[in-house]
């Protein structure tokens, strides 16, 4: 059973808890839920222990709570979680108290105090708590225990605020939480002041309400203007990258793509022109073709020939032989071919 829960279990009947976890935790001085139960002094032990069954453990934790983050939650958690049985009452410091003993704040006291009010581990939440315990403010809240780191705390001309407390068994230490406080996030703000002034400059908050020179909010204006134009060059770089990744992947598939495309074209031109290609096959048949085209064939020989001697002379033609379809047109003609033959036998001789 959770120590919510259990709180309630215990709370007598004359004081039922109105508090859940969809409301927000109570003021003090506006509930009328007082504790009416018989309040014996407890030990430590008895608290761990258990505690009598008619009411819980009252623990009490106080601070300023200014910019209320996760290391005041974590502290009242542990507030809240010390005992199987307890109620939690945190007091919270007024603006006058702060300011006169610690400093000027970031938050009022009412927003101060609504911040704790829904904070899940707060059952109640006192208002305009003393700085120091006095045994008076004790008895009228019936608190058993307090609940504070460990660290001395030096305020009001004292060493140690908690001290009598602590002499009346009454301090039960809480851990810091390191790496997150108050101090701390003022510090990151007064650091970057003008990136958070600039910020606010672009959210439409005005130069008199940030506290702003005229000439300096020229230059946080123009800074944003920078700014913008710089976030614009980025993203056209990386448009440019993207689209340049783009480019370069489909490149290298057209090269790809080319590379076999040629691999192929190469190989088909090897098969139709290589020395054994199909190319040379068929050149060789068509050219075969075009010669058996081109040359006559040979007109077949009756009888054969009979090989001439090298000692005889071929046989003389006779073209002295009168012509039967053309005979000698006058008696002169006729004697001058007789002649001419005549001539011809005797050079033969």
């Amino acid at each position: 059973m959770s120590a919510t829960l259990l709180s309630m279990a215990f709370l007598p009947a004359e004081c039922p808890r109105v508090w859940t976890l969809t409301a927000p935790a109570p003021f003090a001085d506006e509930t009328s839920c007082q504790c009416q139960a018989p309040h014996e002094k407890l030990t430590i032990a008895q608290a761990r222990l258990g505690t009598p069954v008619d009411r819980p453990v009252r623990v009490y934790a106080d601070g300023i709570f200014d910019l209320f983050h996760s290391g005041h939650a974590r502290a009242l958690m542990q507030a809240k979680t010390l005992f199987p049985n307890s109620y939690l009452l945190v007091g919270v410091c007024s603006d006058d108290l702060t300011h006169k003993f610690k400093g000027f704040t970031v938050m009022n006291e009412a927003e101060r105090y609504e911040a704790l009010r829904h904070c899940r581990y707060v059952d109640e939440v006192i208002r305009d708590a003393p700085w120091t315990l006095t045994p008076e403010f004790l008895e009228k809240h019936k608190i058993d225990f307090v609940a504070h780191d460990d660290i001395p705390y030096s305020s009001a001309g004292s060493d140690d605020v908690y001290k009598h407390i602590k002499e009346a068994g009454m301090f039960v230490p809480t851990q810091r939480t390191e790496g997150i406080s108050t101090s701390d996030i003022i510090t990151r703000i007064v650091r970057d002041y003008d990136v958070y002034a600039r910020r606010n400059l672009q959210r439409g908050y005005t130069a008199k309400e940030l506290n702003v020179s005229f000439i300096n909010e020229k230059k946080y204006r123009f800074q944003n203007q920078v700014d913008k134009m710089k976030e614009k060059v980025k993203n056209v770089e990386e448009r440019s990258k993207e689209f340049v990744n783009r480019v370069e992947e489909k490149s290298h598939d057209l090269i790809q793509k080319w590379e076999e495309k040629s691999r192929e074209f190469i190989g088909n031109f090897l098969e139709l022109f290589g020395p054994d290609g199909a190319w040379k096959q068929m050149f060789q048949e068509r050219s075969s073709r075009m010669l058996q085209a081109l040359s006559p064939k040979q007109s077949p020989v009756s009888s054969p020939t009979r090989s001439r001697s090298p000692s005889r002379s071929p046989s003389p033609t006779f073209s002295w032989l009168p012509n039967k379809t053309s005979p000698p047109s006058s008696p002169k003609a006729a004697s001058a071919s007789i002649s001419s033959m005549s001539e011809g036998d005797e050079d033969e001789k």
